[in-house]
């Protein structure tokens, strides 16, 4: 799907929490299917926490974050190795120092996607790995997958559908491209969904019979050259006059995964860059690709 260099292949951010095997168990399985090379990213902690305490921290401390990072690794690798199954997958292991989201962001100049789990190993953690997400989510190069670790609601999630949101900005083609790929990689339909409209009010009847056909025409021709270019893929067509939010959870909550853009013209992809967006990498029970272009 992608032409430009990505030697990292999908790098996914590894803490040794619960939620942090989950996100390598799809990350490998993800990179299996593809094809390409997994990374695996730890950073060590010591720079954030003095970061935080503003003090020296002791030389002992140092050594338990070495040791404890090889560990979270070696465990890492075990995941992914069993997610992938028989298919050969290249993985590598990186662990670094620095803050977190321009480090990760940093190794996301050479990925195809960065993933991370939507939580951390308890209260202090999790609150930081939801700053990693989110600020990944704002400042990576390239699309970053947001795992969550709730049971699905769906009795067979792997037959589910993939779900996009469509607005007809840059993103959310790269949305659209991504959405393709996993949808016909995975044997499953697309749900691809377009509001057009996010106020809060009512319309009246008429209103809406004017603007509806308007609205599907848009998301036809906004479809058309990749249903050319993935023939195997079935597509559902969703249009409707609601809240971008809500409409894109209610879809994702019949799916195995949601693909939407980061930047755009004020619906899926434009709300990215507030508490809208965030509500949706939120509130997902399953994964979340969020396009971002390099």
């Amino acid at each position: 799907m992608s032409t430009r260099p990505a030697p990292f292949g999908i790098v996914v951010g590894v803490d040794g929490s619960a939620a942090s095997r989950v996100a390598v168990d799809w990350a490998a399985r993800d990179a299996a299917m593809r094809r390409i090379p997994l990374t695996l990213a730890h950073v060590l902690p010591s720079a954030l926490m003095q970061a935080w305490i503003q003090a020296p921290l002791p030389a002992a401390f140092f050594e338990y974050e070495k040791e404890e990072a090889a560990r979270v690794v070696a465990d890492a690798r075990k995941v992914a190795e069993a997610a992938a199954e028989d298919v050969p997958l290249t993985i590598t292991e990186k662990v670094l120092s620095g803050q977190p989201v321009p480090t990760l962001a940093d190794l996301s100049s050479n990925a195809e996607l960065i993933v991370v789990g939507s939580r951390g190993l308890g209260k202090w953690e999790r609150r930081l790995l939801g700053s990693v997400s989110f600020g990944l989510v704002q400042h990576a190069h390239c699309p970053v997958a947001v795992i969550h670790d709730e049971d699905p609601l769906i009795p067979h999630p792997s037959e589910a559908p993939v779900v996009v949101g469509v607005d007809g900005s840059p993103a959310s083609e790269l949305a659209t491209a991504i959405a393709f790929d996993q949808a016909s990689r995975r044997g499953v339909e697309l749900i691809a969904v377009h509001t057009w409209s996010d106020a809060g009010y009512e319309l009246p009847d008429t209103g809406w019979t004017e603007i509806q056909p308007e609205e599907e025409m848009l998301l036809a021709e906004r479809l058309a050259g990749w249903q050319e270019r993935y023939p195997d893929v079935t597509v559902k067509r969703v249009v409707c006059r609601d809240q971008p939010a809500r409409r894109l959870l209610a879809e994702a909550a019949k799916g195995q995964l949601l693909v939407f853009g980061s930047h755009g013209r004020g619906g899926f992809a434009g709300m990215l860059l507030g508490s809208v967006g965030a509500q949706v990498v939120q509130s997902a029970r399953g994964p979340v690709i969020v396009a971002r272009r390099p």
